[in-house]
């Protein structure tokens, strides 16, 4: 399945629920479909967890 026509769904989705659930609903869909990419990420093994939680040293760390 193309990219487009798993966006085309999505966007489908998401209509569906922000006219017959009014915003709320199409906020919950938007946020539980988020969830499920990063989630289907993780098991097709495109990201790993240190990615989210990577730190960054701060500027006087750097400089030594």
């Amino acid at each position: 399945m193309s990219m487009a026509v798993i966006g085309l769904l999505a966007g489908m989705a998401l209509g569906f629920a922000a006219y017959f659930g009014g915003f709320a609903a199409f906020l919950l869909v938007a946020a539980l479909g988020a969830i499920g990419f990063v989630v289907g990420r993780f098991a097709d093994g495109d990201l790993e967890p240190g990615d989210f939680f990577r730190f960054r040293p701060r500027d006087d760390e750097r400089r030594r």
